[in-house]
């Protein structure tokens, strides 16, 4: 199939376009040349990629018109962030495609009642990210004659860049200060959650959802790890990993917030609040796609890599 791939050189389209290309579709990227893939794969050499700046044809109202014309298949949607630009898209291509794919978040839920999350529960999400990407949710699933499927990812990690850390932010040094075996503060108790995915595991889902559309169509699958970490044990995962035995602390909100950033502080909180504990399940019965990376070794992939590139300056320490 003809497949369009919007922002496919990010985290996923990283993962994501070789595959495509390696299950014979034929590939358009869409993105604003800014950045190379993640991850070198001769698969590019046979990926059409085409420079487009979608703020700027979103505020234009020409976005949509350039995807219906690059006639596809299949549309894979990796950068909408608003549901206007969502309806622009969505409006351009109805009766256009076979099949519209939509990168969403797990933030649509806003804090668990019951975990883990099913894609069913009540959506009662906070903080502009969630809210808008729920407002896209509904629109893409309730417009007839379009054929969508939302995937909703954690939070995506491996190698390339900075997984979010056993403090709640993405400040590399907390994993250095584990390396180090240094005491490391964490807020509250460290039983708040956050849920890892690997940015395979994502494309995966994606491909699970393309394999069995007849039954993917009109519905929405979260992707992440299977099982979501606590603060607490992540922080002694990472911390054994490098061959040390955790040294934790814990302090109270008010009090931890004052021993990082502002920005640190405001990063942690979003991840706290929302806490989020999200199943498999659905992707496993309906696409019959399980993670292949535990929450724990898709962020142990991306510190290997961290210490690999220099990116933190650890002692001689086992890993691995």
């Amino acid at each position: 199939m003809r497949t369009v791939v919007i922002g496919g050189t990010g985290h996923i389209g990283s993962y994501l376009v070789p595959a495509l290309v390696l299950a014979g579709h034929e590939v358009v990227v869409l993105s604003r040349g800014k950045r190379e893939p993640y991850r070198a794969s001769r698969a590019w050499g046979q990926v059409e990629v085409q420079s487009v700046d979608r703020d700027a044809e979103d505020a234009a109202g020409t976005f949509g018109q350039r995807v219906r014309e690059l006639r596809a298949d299949v549309v894979i949607d990796l950068i909408c962030f608003t549901e206007d630009s969502a309806r622009q898209l969505g409006e351009a291509l109805r009766g256009e495609v076979r099949h519209l794919l939509h990168c969403g978040t797990i933030w649509v839920h806003g804090p668990s009642a019951t975990v883990p999350t099913r894609e069913d529960a009540p959506r009662t999400p906070f903080g502009e990210y969630g809210i808008a990407k729920a407002a896209i949710e509904r629109y893409l699933l309730n417009r007839d004659g379009l054929p969508a499927t939302i995937v909703h990812p954690g939070h995506i990690t491996g190698p390339g860049w900075v997984p979010v850390n056993p403090a709640g932010h993405l400040n590399p040094g907390t994993f250095e200060a584990l390396a180090r075996g240094n005491e490391l503060a964490l807020p509250n108790l460290g039983l708040e959650t956050v849920q890892h995915v690997h940015a395979a595991d994502v494309a995966g889902v994606f491909l699970a959802a393309m394999a069995n559309r007849s039954v993917a169509v009109g519905e929405s699958f979260h992707a992440v790890a299977d099982g979501a970490m606590t603060l607490r044990g992540y922080a002694e995962g990472v911390a054994r990993w490098f061959g040390r035995e955790p040294r934790l602390s814990f302090l109270p909100w008010d009090q931890w917030r004052e021993t990082v950033s502002e920005t640190e502080a405001a990063v942690t909180w979003d991840h706290i609040a929302h806490s989020p504990h999200c199943s498999m399940e659905k992707a496993a019965r309906l696409l019959g796609f399980r993670p292949g990376y535990s929450a724990l070794e898709a962020t142990l992939e991306a510190v290997a890599w961290l210490v690999d590139n220099g990116r933190i300056e650890v002692e001689e320490t086992r890993h691995g």
